[in-house]
């Protein structure tokens, strides 16, 4: 299976522009089959009162990367939805660009089981968790593309 880049362009031009994730200014930076690369340039917005970042950014990261490393398996019509998420915060940031790597460790066609890391610039390792994701069957994006390209 190879993804269509014109469906992955779309794909990633719909994160750019939905609500939450340009309130935080994140974008879906790559994405692949089983993997996913989530990018955030911290603004003075994603900090706490002590002036790091406030778990919650990192949350929304680990979250957003699991969510996407599981995505493209999925049928067209399928959508998806977070079940759980599981994660440590390893160590403190308050500037930067950050980094969130997802990896789906075990695919399934309505359970599947997904990690993140997030990574400051000098690639320190600054959260990681998993998440248990369940497939929607009739929920799938409607970008008006096909997922994947028809291999010859």
């Amino acid at each position: 299976m190879t993804p269509n880049p014109a469906y992955i362009r779309a794909l990633q031009e719909s994160v750019r522009t939905a609500p939450y994730p340009a309130l935080l200014g994140m974008t879906l930076a790559d994405i692949a089959i089983d993997d996913c690369r989530i990018e955030l340039e911290l603004a003075e917005r994603h900090l706490q009162p002590f002036g790091i970042v406030h778990g919650g950014v990192l949350a929304t990261l680990i979250d957003t990367a699991t969510f996407w490393a599981g995505f493209l398996r999925l049928p067209e019509d399928a959508g998806l939805v977070n079940v759980d998420l599981k994660l440590n915060y390893l160590k403190a940031v308050s500037r930067g660009r950050l980094r969130a790597e997802g990896r789906c460790l075990r695919p399934g066609r309505q359970i599947s089981y997904t990690e993140a890391s997030v990574f400051d610039e000098a690639g320190e390792l600054i959260a990681h968790g998993t998440s248990t994701l369940m497939a929607l069957p009739g929920k799938g994006l409607k970008l008006g593309l096909p997922k994947f390209l028809k291999d010859a």
